[in-house]
């Protein structure tokens, strides 16, 4: 019994580990949305036919930008958005989410 506690010990704490080590960094992710601003605007309120993005939820936004590097159709502006996800890491990801997350 107390093997199996010790494994499961393990297993949450190794979770949570993976958890932090994607945690976003809201200044990184503020300078890598300069790239954003074009469609979605200064203060990620969205434009013409490009959604707002400020203040969306940290775990939506980073599913998203996934699909998007996937190359997973997400909505009508996944075409316009797959060749700027492509090339982001798990950690721009996290980062951007996390200053989009921040934006009001």
């Amino acid at each position: 019994m107390k093997k199996l506690m010790l494994v499961a010990a393990s297993v949450v704490m190794a979770a949570g580990m993976v958890g932090v080590a994607h945690a976003g960094d809201v200044e990184a992710g503020k300078a890598k949305y300069a790239t954003c601003m074009g469609c979605h605007g200064p203060t990620g309120q969205g434009q013409a036919i490009f959604p707002k993005v400020a203040g969306k939820d940290v775990d939506y936004l980073v599913d998203v930008m996934q699909k998007y590097r996937a190359g997973e159709a997400v909505g009508p502006n996944s075409m316009m958005m797959m060749p700027h996800a492509m090339n982001l890491s798990d950690q721009d990801i996290a980062d951007l989410a996390a200053y989009m997350a921040s934006m009001e």
